[in-house]
């Protein structure tokens, strides 16, 4: 049974913030390899701090890409826009360690006479849906995720040049009757240029974070908290290490939904932590978009070097207007039953495409023409309405 009424809180941190920094940097690498050869394998690991960029991992492709890798790193860093004493995108140490991919896991992998392509690794993956916004996400996360998009956008085109890269917002909101109705808290920390004080940044901000709630959501009551510890000059890198895929919770549903441990950056498709993720948000948002439920959850399980997945579940909350066993039966079928080929193959995911992923979510963004975030896509609505003739939901106001 649904709860009616509730508080829920999710964050979101920025593209300059250092564990999307290192996200940025290992996805910058898949995309290299990817561009170069779409059948590239790439785990890359990425570690930044003071003055420092540090890859390590394995790789099977060209080996031609590793000796352009330094250009572009120091190129993704720059985009983000760290030209600062503690960490400069020209001149931070760099060092790569990557080598070539382990031929005990490859075996597992690859496909051969007689065998499917396998899953890159065991383990098990969700997807969710929810009709709190237009994109089918989280409310709370939604709107943090926007609110560091905006002020990143008014930074990187010099309409606020007193904002740095590091950030992070949280957003606190009422649900009634399972909608959510009021924003109670907002929590932005944002790096700053010297000689503002949080009352300063406050004013500064306030306007473009207003912008991306919809009206009403924000009332007299609602709590701001701007930069709460005081000054924040020293941020990125040179305030904290950055370390790939420790942002999982920030890269999916802000705790709303389940997640299945592995992240996402750094990964080629192969492997199934990032690809069956993208798969079942897929198959989810197209569920809530045809009107079948107005919440689900869907989970999937794998075996290292095992083509087919072990297991499939569906959990509509009580929102659903079809049998969720009978979607377990039909889903998988409309994605090359969920094999890590047929998902791949399906979502024409071997293509440089993930640097853009890196922050401000997987989940929720809009498809582009060069591919990226193909999992976010509603071509199975009309196919799952006929094959159910359910009766469709309204769509979330």
């Amino acid at each position: 049974m649904i709860r009616p009424s509730y508080i829920f809180t999710s964050e979101s941190v920025s593209e300059g913030h250092p564990d999307k920094v290192a996200d940025r940097i290992s996805d910058t690498v898949v995309d290299a390899y990817l561009a170069a050869e779409p059948e590239a394998r790439v785990a890359c690991e990425t570690l930044v701090t003071t003055n420092r960029i540090v890859l390590a991992g394995e790789v099977r492709g060209p080996r031609s890409v590793i000796d352009g890798l330094e250009d572009k790193v120091r190129a993704a860093v720059r985009d983000i826009g760290y030209a600062q004493e503690g960490f400069h995108w020209a001149k931070a140490d760099y060092a790569c360690h990557l080598h070539e991919q382990s031929a005990h896991i490859a075996q597992g992998v690859d496909a051969a006479e007689g065998k499917d392509e396998g899953a890159g690794d065991q383990g098990i993956m969700f997807g969710y849906a929810v009709d709190e916004t237009p994109e089918l996400m989280p409310a709370t996360l939604q709107y943090s995720h926007n609110i560091l998009k905006r002020l990143s956008e008014v930074r990187h085109s010099g309409e606020r040049p007193e904002l740095e890269p590091d950030a992070k917002s949280q957003v606190t909101l009422l649900y009634e009757n399972g909608r959510p109705t009021r924003a109670l808290k907002i929590v932005v920390s944002t790096q700053h240029k010297e000689g503002l004080s949080s009352r300063d940044v406050e004013a500064l901000i306030r306007p473009y974070v207003l912008s991306v709630f919809p009206e009403g959501l924000i009332t007299p009551e609602t709590e701001w908290m701007v930069n709460p510890t005081g000054a924040f000059v020293i941020g990125g890198p040179d305030g904290d290490a950055g370390i790939t895929g420790r942002k999982i919770i920030v890269d999916t549903y802000g705790g709303a939904a389940p997640h299945g441990g592995g992240a996402f950056s750094g990964k080629d498709p192969t492997k199934v932590d990032r690809s069956a993720a993208y798969a079942c948000r897929y198959l989810a948002k197209n569920v809530v978009a045809a009107g079948l439920a107005s919440k689900c959850t869907l989970q999937v399980s794998y075996a290292i070097g095992v083509s087919k997945p072990l297991s499939f579940y569906v959990d509509l909350h009580g929102t659903g207007q079809v049998d969720e066993a009978r979607l377990e039966k039909v889903l998988p079928d409309l994605i090359g039953g969920l094999t890590p080929r047929g998902i791949r193959e399906h979502l024409k995911l071997n293509r440089p495409i993930y640097a853009r992923t890196a922050a401000y979510g997987h989940f929720g963004r809009t498809p582009d023409k060069e591919g990226g975030f193909s999992w976010e896509k509603t071509d199975l609505v009309e196919e799952l309405r006929s094959l159910f003739g359910a009766k469709v939901l309204a769509p979330a106001e």
